[in-house]
């Protein structure tokens, strides 16, 4: 029979076990997590050659605010580091879900914040801003593209309409990328 001192030991050790594999999958989810936003990085970052905007925002700084706390906004700093769109630089910006503007060519409303969606799609109604999104059924609730999960892979709803109420043209080549709603 074990003594009480071994049953300790097995019990510490145990608990040692436990602990490191906690922290390895925390480590794990969030590389995964942050990967997961290198490619959203990406993606927008090919929105701007398949997008136009009016002439008045192909000048000046090309911005991509972001609302709420989300990864995105670190690895869309590293990402459009040193590029350009259309020769226009890049400047990420973080944005209040209170702002009462939004003054950049794209807005990511992170999924912490999807329950504002309508009142910043009203707020940036009429405006050439491309609304980004990554919750369920956002693109029918004012955002012109939503990032979704469809089986374990990552998919595009894209609303042209919202687009297009937006004075922004969309490239047929990105429409066939995605699925487009209404």
């Amino acid at each position: 029979m074990n003594t009480y001192e071994e049953r300790i030991d097995k019990c510490k050790w145990r608990y040692k076990a436990i602990l490191v594999l906690f922290v390895l999958l925390f480590t794990l989810f969030h590389a995964w997590a942050q990967n997961v936003y290198a490619v959203h990085a990406n993606i927008i970052y090919r929105f701007t050659k398949y997008i136009n905007w009016p002439d008045d925002k192909k000048t000046g700084d090309f911005v991509i605010g972001v609302i709420g706390d989300t990864p995105l906004y670190d690895e869309l700093k590293i990402f459009i580091s040193n590029k350009t769109a259309s020769g226009q630089p890049f400047v990420v910006k973080k944005y209040s879900t209170t702002a009462s503007s939004y003054n950049c060519q794209i807005l990511f409303v992170s999924d912490d914040e999807s329950g504002s969606v309508k009142r910043i799609a009203a707020n940036t109604a009429g405006t050439p801003t491309l609304l980004v999104t990554e919750s369920e059924g956002l693109s029918r609730k004012g955002s012109c593209i939503n990032f979704v999960i469809v089986d374990d892979r990552l998919k595009l709803e894209i609303n042209r309409s919202n687009i297009e109420r937006r004075s922004l043209d969309i490239a047929s080549e990105l429409l066939s990328l995605g699925t487009v709603v209404k």
